[in-house]
């Protein structure tokens, strides 16, 4: 069964006028409605609060997570300017198509704002429909600098970059690529490029890269309350929620993230996959699968230092798929965009997380910048 996008709504007195507008829109496009609204048609409103509201839905700090966002004032400027102060906002003003057009392309904004004194509620669908219907080309062929240009803004503040978030609820695509932008990952990203960096460090440094990452990889999982007793008195306690996680490496370079991951999380089980990629049809081969019994009672992330051409993660995530698996995401150290491209054409579902988006593929499938053959290097076999 799909599950419906959810898409916040928000806007001061000025912009009432357009509320139901872009509620009609959205329904139309089969999303759920997250109300963010305080105090509608009082003059005396502060428009901060309608687009915090809003904005730290979609940027997952609330009980409710919005997957998208249009708040609305008299300009659409103070809403704007209010809901980039939350991290991992990138909101912009669009009052016509064009706009709306260049917001998606060029910045992937996950909150559009409009102003009620600008434009008429007939201006609302083509709007709406002009940013939701344009592609992102940050992850295509080319468009490599627009993703460089945001991740520097989300550099900025801290931010982890959300690139692919799904706007088309009537398809099964989901799938998120997540880039981790922590000052502590990509310090030790750097340093594992580094090709003087010693057999002994690079091991140790992709270890603790994996392990700062699944803590952002396993965000979603829910908590539920158990009562637990301290050297004092009963309280209520945190626990996750029946959750049940597995590690599948793909042999041989995924193996060097899974002591870090351990570390975390060590009641995972782990499985493995051998795949090795042919050196003229660059196409992954199978020669080993071996995954815990009740893999598909677990959430699963496979571990792959390295997403290329896509063709072996892709060729893992299938042969999970086969043995009954349901919820799938990819954990990468450096990723190109032609890899993230198959992976999402194959699996359109899959969360994609990254330490670092690279430019493209050499001739030789090899990621440019990269850090070389991740394998040869954890293993010092070259």
């Amino acid at each position: 069964m799909i599950k419906n996008l959810v898409a916040a709504v928000a806007c001061d007195h000025a912009g009432v006028s357009l509320k139901s507008a872009v509620v009609d829109f959205f329904k139309s496009r089969k999303f759920e409605i997250l109300d963010c609204d305080n105090n509608i048609n009082n003059s005396e409103d502060d428009y901060p609060d309608a687009a915090f509201k809003a904005a730290r839905a979609v940027a997952g700090e609330g009980s409710v997570k919005a997957d998208l966002g249009v708040v609305l004032c008299g300009s659409g400027i103070g809403v704007a300017v209010a809901a980039n102060k939350i991290q991992g906002i990138r909101a912009a003003v669009c009052n016509d198509t064009e706009s709306a057009k260049s917001a998606k392309a060029h910045l992937n904004i996950n909150i559009l704002t409009m102003g009620g004194r600008v434009i008429g509620p007939e201006k609302v669908p083509e709007i709406l429909s002009a940013w939701l219907d344009t592609e992102f080309e940050g992850i295509k062929e080319g468009g490599s600098r627009h993703l460089r240009r945001i991740n520097k803004i989300a550099m900025a503040d801290k931010s982890t970059l959300y690139i692919d978030t799904p706007i088309n609820s009537d398809a099964e695509a989901s799938g998120r690529v997540v880039i981790f932008n922590h000052p502590l990952v990509q310090h030790k990203v750097g340093i594992i490029r580094d090709k003087n960096t010693s057999v002994k460090a690079f091991r140790e440094l992709l270890q603790e890269i994996a392990g700062l990452m699944v803590y952002e990889a396993t965000r979603k999982l829910p908590l539920t309350e158990v009562e637990v007793e301290t050297p004092l008195a009963k309280t209520m306690a945190k626990t996750i929620e029946g959750k049940k996680l597995a590690l599948v490496p793909v042999l041989r370079a995924g193996l060097g993230m899974v002591d870090g991951i351990l570390n975390v999380i060590p009641n995972a089980k782990v499985g493995h996959i051998g795949l090795y990629r042919d050196p003229e049809t660059l196409n992954p081969v199978e020669y080993y699968c071996k995954l815990p019994a009740d893999i598909q009672e677990r959430e699963i992330f496979v571990l792959d230092p390295m997403l290329a051409t896509g063709g072996s993660a892709s060729a893992a995530i299938t042969l999970i798929k086969k043995r009954g698996a349901q919820k799938i995401s990819l954990m990468c150290l450096i990723a190109a965009p032609e890899g993230i491209k198959r992976v999402h054409q194959d699996h359109p579902e899959v969360d994609i997380f990254i330490a670092s988006l690279d430019s493209h593929l050499n001739d030789h499938g090899y990621i440019v910048p990269g850090l070389g053959d991740a394998g040869d290097r954890i293993f010092g076999t070259k």
